[in-house]
């Protein structure tokens, strides 16, 4: 893996996740650790999982159960659990689209640190990463590392047909193509159009 992982967060994430898997509660582990579990780099540090909204009052129950403290905050896309001072998002909401169960499915069953979960894909990475650009956050340095790291597991077409309608995620995407870590157009997208 290309970069060292907090150990405390690790085992934080670990936690979780069989917490989750043992109550058969659906999830896919997002966010940077999902990037790492790809091999890639992130310039982030946090644990983010992903949910249905139906699930998550039993998720927080479950992980209760086993000692984390849990918080729903005013935000109505996610609820937060604490592991001594180590949080963990539960994300039921991302970027204003609610996670389903064809989101569950847009997974990858990886190793992370020694456990079996699903991991969000690439493709699905890249597209929250750049769906998450407005004009209150706008940091391409995040993504920067992602899409250099993971380009060639990125279904680019798709990142571009997923997020046309945003401005940011254009921009970004211009700019790999500046920087020649990701051709604006390829041979696959003369291919759709025709």
């Amino acid at each position: 893996m290309p970069h060292r992982v907090d150990e405390g967060l690790a085992g934080t994430l670990k936690k979780v996740a069989s917490t989750l898997k043992s109550a058969g509660i659906p999830f896919a582990l997002g966010g940077s650790f999902a990037v790492y579990a790809h091999g890639g780099h992130s310039s982030d540090h946090d644990v983010d999982f992903l949910l249905r909204e139906q699930d998550k009052d039993q998720a927080l129950a479950e992980l209760a159960k086993v000692g984390f403290r849990t918080e729903q905050p005013p935000e109505d896309w996610l609820v937060k659990v604490y592991d001594e001072d180590r949080m963990v998002d539960l994300i039921y909401r991302p970027v204003e689209t609610p996670v389903t169960d064809v989101t569950l499915n847009d997974t990858e069953q990886i190793s992370v640190e020694a456990i079996y979960m699903p991991v969000l894909s690439a493709t699905q990475l890249m597209v929250h990463k750049l769906l998450s650009y407005s004009q209150h956050y706008c940091d391409f340095a995040t993504g920067l590392p992602v899409a250099r790291s993971l380009r060639e597991q990125i279904d680019w077409p798709r990142v571009r047909r997923e997020t046309e309608k945003s401005p940011y995620a254009e921009a970004f995407l211009i700019l790999l193509d500046r920087l020649d870590v990701v051709p604006l157009r390829t041979d696959e997208d003369a291919l759709a159009n025709n």
